[in-house]
């Protein structure tokens, strides 16, 4: 896991009990090296609809939308969807 500290030049890795986790807190390097990073290595599954909406939420955040009561709610309105909250038809 800290290879990927070393490989995306960002980033923390820690571990809880049960579980080890790297996170990524600067919005620019999750905009500018995890997100292009994954639209070049394609995600699998159910996975890519998330990967999908977090990119919706990037890009409402690069456009400052999340400074208003609207983009707030349709963020809330995304994430509610993602994970667990994601309906299959």
């Amino acid at each position: 896991m800290r290879s990927f500290i070393e490989y995306f030049g960002c980033g923390v890795v820690y571990s809880s009990s049960n579980a080890i986790y790297f996170r990524v807190f600067n919005f620019q390097d999750i905009v500018n090296k995890i997100i292009p990073f994954f639209k070049e290595h394609k995600i699998q599954g159910v996975k890519l609809k998330d990967f999908q909406d977090f990119c919706k939420v990037a890009e409402l955040m690069k456009e400052g939308k999340h400074l208003t009561a609207e983009g707030l709610d349709q963020i809330r309105e995304i994430k509610a969807g993602m994970n667990k909250g994601r309906k299959f038809d």
